[in-house]
Formats: structure tokens, C-alpha cells, sequence
């Protein structure tokens, strides 16, 4: 259906995945398995639900794969907040951040459209 690496919100949400495992480096080590395994597995989760529908013949599948997508994104933006609020990420670190999630979350929502209106 679509050449996942060609989209520009694949590369740009693989992009925040990277961020996202070097934001996480920086969290205390009783995190690990708390938010920081949280939070990388939901920003590799975004990307790879992406390509994985774009693989997909039919487009509501395809479109059901971005939905997910986007669910995690917004999993993500809730750990952002949370690591946030009890002082993991500077107020400055995670605004860029949500900047960023928020981008991609648009994105999402625009080739989900897209894809919906090929129907």
C-alpha cells in the first residue's frame, strides 16, 4: 500500500524514538523499569504501528494501525507529563518534546484522512 520509509511521519516519529531513548538515559536507574521502559516502548510503538499498517492491502486496516498509533502517542504525552510533574524532565525538555509529539500526532491524524478519503 505505501513505502512506510517514505513517510514523512514515520521518519520523523523513528526520529522522536531516538530523542526519546536519549531523553530516558538521563532518568534515575529505579525508573528503568517504570517509566523509562514505558516510555521508550510507547515511542517505538508509534513508528512501528505505522509501518506495520502501511503493509496492510486493506486501507481500514490500515487506518485501524494509525488509530493505535496515535493512541500511543498520546500514552507517550501523558508520561511526558508525569515525568514532568514529579521533576525527571525539565519544564524546558519536555515542552520540546510535547512540541514534537504534538507534530507527529497531527501528522497521524493527516494520513489517516488522507488514506480515509481514498476510500
Amino acid at each position: 500500500m505505501h513505502n512506510f520509509r517514505n513517510l514523512k511521519v514515520w521518519q520523523k516519529s523513528v526520529d522522536f524514538a531516538v530523542i526519546i531513548y536519549f531523553s530516558t538515559d538521563e532518568f534515575p536507574n529505579e525508573e528503568k523499569y517504570g517509566l523509562v521502559s514505558q516510555m521508550r516502548r510507547a515511542s517505538v510503538s508509534i513508528p512501528s504501528n505505522i509501518a506495520e499498517g502501511s503493509a496492510k492491502s486493506s486501507k481500514k486496516v490500515f487506518c485501524k494501525s494509525l488509530e493505535t498509533s496515535l493512541g500511543e502517542s498520546y500514552e507517550l504525552e501523558t508520561q511526558l507529563e508525569i515525568s514532568k510533574r514529579v521533576g525527571l524532565i525539565s519544564e524546558e525538555k519536555s515542552s520540546s518534546l510535547e512540541n514534537n509529539l504534538i507534530e507527529i500526532q497531527r501528522m497521524i491524524n493527516g494520513l489517516k484522512s488522507k488514506v480515509e478519503s481514498q476510500s
